[in-house]
């Protein structure tokens, strides 16, 4: 255990905000397409309003509680972390709206123009109030906060505008408008309009003489604003955005007469009463509105308070307009098919024969809906297990269970009720697959379920045969083409027979099996990780040939990073890829010089995890569900899967080397956080097109 714990890693709150930092500079690049930069600082917004409902809330309550968490945090107390958070925050919200500013410019030079609620032209005045009347009006909720009782309870990641009226002065006739007219001292009413979700946040407008034009939907409302409050006399009004971000955490009941599904809803819907942990507005609000809000909602200094921009609610930009302007967006990369693996004729006869590699999304995620639709209809097909974390909204993967069901195989689905923001989805289609006949799993007590596996029974020549895929990633259509994972096609009976005693580990959670293949959490893998690394450690020292390669999202934990330590001290070589946290410091003399660490940031989120060990010569290499973070080790079932076929392994390690060959988007990861580029005299290496010229050289082509 290396001694001086301070100095030894970087804070997993701050690494986590470098990433974004990372997503941030995706957005700032020019080389960029202008429409995929703004969808950038989508994602930068969306992945912060998670921070701050779960990362930050949780040290949050650390600090609420009296404690100072230095234990917890390495070195920083709660206190400290929130209030260094904060300002790393607020310069980074400030980089995202200068960024969005030149965007902004640089679309007008292709004649798309977004305009404000000021910038309206008369030809457009018509359309806008007859689309506000027709379908914004409708949604709109305004509440009156004058005379309230109760402030209104605030919508999680909702925003609102924060109206001011100036009345006009006079006497008012009896009998007219409301009794906030009748209060003579009354000079003020107090708004809020809830911005509407179901309703498009970027408005097209007619187009003119080939330009293109679009309003913020927020800006739509502040134009119709005497529309909407036509009832009140004023002389002026002010709108400006507020938003709160509540903490996420699920607090569960203990009514025993409640179903597991029925207390995870409940839970869910408490979540939106959760504790306020940010307060985001627009910071050029009128001062008196902001400390009218402030004192009405009990908002104060132990909440992070953050001056932002006109605009809230960022994410919004995931989803903006491409226009059927193609130059501006990535152009498409068609997925490709497994060389030898048609998706005509029967999957499971060619995977009987030979292991099969998807990495999607370069490989069409075809594969794996394949497989289960033909099992689903295959009278040869007996049982079903599957793992579920996250399900695509509509999910051919879930039909295909159902469809399995109905066709009278015996089909077990082990769902995760607390993916973390897919709880709502999940119990959806829990619900809808109970009533089909499925049988449903809903884990084990104090564990999530997080790895993704299937196995299958198939009757063939009086016997019961194996197939399977094990992956790093979701069995869900709409992220599998935006993220990077591997799944494996196989029928090794080793790998499945341990893999079905997964699914026995689900349903009888006291008896623990014993695994010589895959490693599993939370009982095996901590311990085979140390050992493969252990190995790496004596093969350096004995003179053979050691090294380690690892491709993760998060490598947080302490004491995994302090076995890295001790194997760089050792002379191991040791390259990461890390796309998230990393809390080790790579390139300290003494500490961790063996160790290379980078970070790539591009058009889809890489997501597998791939792990790497020389092993003298003879590589052991796994591909994992499971991150090296605390939780995924200790407190998640998760499964990493050796890989037996030479080719298969081959690839990874290919795959592997083409993503650090990166020097257009990889960035160096170090003690001084800086995301710096990779840049090098080397002919210019965009991984994750090179990794799809590498699958398209595999089809010959």
């Amino acid at each position: 255990m290396v001694e001086n714990q301070v100095n030894t890693y970087i804070n997993r709150e701050l690494s986590w905000l470098q990433f974004n930092a990372r997503v941030l500079q995706e957005a700032s690049d020019d080389s960029v397409p202008l429409l995929e930069r703004l969808r950038f600082i989508g994602i930068f917004s969306n992945n912060l309003d998670e921070f701050f409902k779960v990362r930050y809330a949780a040290i949050k309550r650390i600090d609420l509680s009296g404690r100072d968490g230095k234990n917890v945090l390495k070195g920083k107390t709660a206190s400290e972390l929130l209030e260094q958070i904060t300002k790393i925050v607020i310069k980074q919200q400030s980089e995202s709206l200068k960024t969005i500013k030149t965007i902004g410019a640089k679309l007008r030079e292709h004649d798309i123009f977004i305009i404000d609620e000021n910038q309206v032209t008369s030809e457009q005045d018509t359309f806008i109030r007859r689309y506000f009347v027709d379908k914004v009006s409708p949604a709109l909720v305004t509440y009156i906060l004058n005379d309230l009782d109760k402030f209104p309870h605030l919508k999680d990641s909702v925003a609102y505008l924060a109206v001011k009226l100036v009345l006009k002065e006079r006497i008012p006739k009896e009998g007219t408008i409301s009794k906030i007219l009748h209060q003579k001292t009354q000079e003020k009413i107090y708004a809020l309009i809830e911005i509407p979700k179901n309703t498009e946040r970027f408005v097209v407008l007619p187009e003119k003489d080939g330009k293109k034009y679009i309003i913020i939907l927020d800006d739509l409302i502040r134009y119709c604003m005497q529309i909407n409050f036509s009832i009140f006399d004023y002389n002026s009004a002010s709108a400006h955005m507020i938003k709160i971000t509540r903490d996420a955490q699920l607090d569960f009941d203990n009514d025993f007469s409640k179903s597991f599904i029925e207390k995870i809803s409940s839970s869910v819907k408490s979540r939106r009463d959760g504790e306020p942990v940010r307060f985001v507005y627009d910071k050029t609000i009128d001062k008196d509105t902001l400390n009218f809000l402030m004192e009405k909602m009990g908002v104060d200094n132990t909440d992070s308070i953050i001056p932002g921009g006109r605009y809230h609610n960022r994410r919004d930009y995931m989803n903006f307009p491409d226009l059927g302007k193609k130059e501006l967006v990535y152009q498409p990369l068609l997925p490709l098919t497994i060389p030898g693996l048609s998706l005509q004729g029967s999957l499971l006869d060619k995977i009987a024969k030979k292991d099969y590699l998807q990495y999607t999304p370069y490989h069409t995620f075809s594969y794996t809906v394949k497989f289960l639709r033909e099992s689903a209809i295959d009278p040869k097909v007996k049982t079903i297990k599957i793992t579920i974390y996250r399900l695509a909204n509509i999910s051919h993967i879930a039909s295909s269970l159902i469809n399995a069901a109905k066709n009278g195989k015996n089909v077990t689905v082990q769902i995760e009720l607390q993916a973390r923001f897919d709880e709502e989805a999940n119990i959806g289609y829990a619900e809808q697959m109970q009533r089909e006949g499925v049988n449903l799993i809903f884990g084990v007590s104090g564990l999530k379920v997080h790895c993704k596996a299937c196995v299958i029974e198939r009757e063939e020549k009086g016997k019961l045969k194996r197939y399977g895929f094990i992956s790093t990633g979701n069995f869900n259509e709409s992220t599998a083409k935006i993220y990077t994972d591997y799944t494996l096609f196989t029928t090794n009976e080793a790998i499945l027979k341990e893999t079905n005693k997964v699914f026995k580990f689900f349903e009888i959670n006291y008896k623990v099996s014993r695994y010589k293949h895959l490693l599993v959490s939370p009982h095996y893998t901590r311990s085979a990780l140390v050992k493969l690394i252990d190995n790496e450690i004596a093969n350096s020292k004995e003179g053979k040939p050691a090294g380690i390669k690892l491709k993760l999202n998060s490598l947080s934990d302490y004491s995994m990073i302090d076995k890295l330590y001790e194997a760089s001290r050792a002379g191991v070589k040791i390259d990461l890829i890390i796309r998230g946290i990393c809390c080790l410091i790579p390139g300290i003399e003494g500490m961790s010089e063996n160790i290379r660490a980078i970070s790539v940031v591009d058009k889809f989120l890489e997501h597998p995890r791939l792990l790497i060990f020389k092993n003298g010569g003879d590589p052991k290499v796994y591909i994992s569900s499971a991150d090296w973070m605390r939780r995924n080790l200790d407190r998640r079932v998760e499964i990493s899967c050796p890989i037996y076929d030479d080719d298969i392994k081959e690839e990874l390690m290919d795959t592997f080397e083409i993503c650090w060959s990166d020097n257009v988007k990889a960035r160096k990861l170090s003690e001084n956080q800086d995301n710096g580029y990779i840049r090098n005299d080397n002919s210019k290496v965009r991984s994750q097109i090179a990794t799809y010229d590498y699958y398209l050289r595999k089809l010959g082509n």
